[in-house]
């Protein structure tokens, strides 16, 4: 019903945003469960700036557009779906803090799974505001 609207995409992307602080939060987890492994390589979880560059890529139309003759062309600024955007969970191999290889500091895992809940709780807030607004126009 929604789904064309800016209501919609607003939610969806909210949606998208709960999604990833549950997907991050399972990362730190993980994180700081092995924070004594030996050799253990900390992961961390990025989409933030991927659906920043794909909402950017909406808005940043060219004034003369290119065109092809054949759909097996390369098109010139074709913007990115939001919807295809998906988190990447990225493995950090190249730092080492520890002598026995591991490379997972226990206070910044603590302020990212802070940073994290704080996000989350910020994004539900805006989901109660939206669906507030919803419900104050159907009164």
């Amino acid at each position: 019903m929604f789904d064309n609207s800016s209501f919609g995409k607003t939610v969806d992307i909210l949606k998208r945003g709960l999604d990833v602080a549950n997907i991050r939060q399972g990362v730190i987890a993980n994180n700081i469960a092995n924070v004594e492994t030996p050799d253990f390589k900390r992961s961390d979880v990025s989409f933030e700036s991927e659906l920043g560059r794909a909402l950017a890529s909406e808005d940043n139309q060219p004034s003369i557009q290119a065109k092809t003759s054949s759909e097996r062309h390369i098109s010139f600024n074709q913007p990115m779906d939001y919807k295809e955007v998906s988190p990447k969970i990225n493995l950090d191999y190249l730092t080492t803090v520890k002598n026995n290889g591991n490379n997972v500091d226990i206070e910044v895992e603590e302020m990212h799974a802070l940073k994290n809940q704080m996000r989350y709780e910020l994004i539900m807030e805006t989901v109660t505001h939206e669906f507030s607004l919803v419900n104050l126009v159907i009164k």
